[in-house]
């Protein structure tokens, strides 16, 4: 481990939490999601989501923390999706650009991958570089495709078999 520390999600990290999620949508899907859906993106807003989160969803959200600093954070619980392709789905995985390749992101995938059960997430379509990251902890698509939430942008579903 470096010299962060991966930590549950608690109150007091809340907001840096949602400072760095928006950093990291800026900092990694400039040209990929439209600048607009980029530049509205509101603390605040994502303050309050993130709470209701952290309060429905216990335990699942974990978070990197440097000099009291959130610099990434990752989620995981029970797949969410109407017909799920599996027990697990990793929600979210986010380093911000300056701490890629130290090491953060395993530890946060140590943190929140279940040891057995097999796991789903989804990325975008154009993200080559984050496609290749899951594949070193054994995800491969599965030939599944969605529009993302927020955005016109395609994602694809990975699955690491239990």
């Amino acid at each position: 481990m470096g010299e962060w520390r991966v930590v549950p999600l608690t109150a007091e990290y809340v907001r840096g939490m949602s400072k760095c999620h928006i950093n990291c949508w800026r900092e990694s899907y400039r040209g990929l999601v439209p600048q607009h859906v980029l530049d509205a993106f509101d603390v605040d807003r994502r303050v309050r989501s993130w709470e209701r989160i952290r309060v429905d969803y216990p335990g699942q959200i974990v978070v990197a923390v440097m000099d009291d600093t959130v610099i990434g954070f990752a989620s995981s619980g029970p797949d969410r999706d109407e017909s799920p392709a599996a027990a697990y789905e990793l929600s979210a995985m986010y380093v911000r650009a300056a701490h890629h390749g130290t090491g953060v992101a395993a530890d946060l995938m140590d943190a929140v991958l279940p040891a057995d059960g097999a796991t789903a997430l989804w990325v975008f379509e154009e993200n080559p570089r984050a496609q290749a990251f899951y594949r070193k902890y054994g995800f491969e698509l599965d030939g599944e495709r969605r529009v993302e939430a927020f955005t016109p942008a395609w994602q694809v579903r990975m699955l690491r078999r239990a």
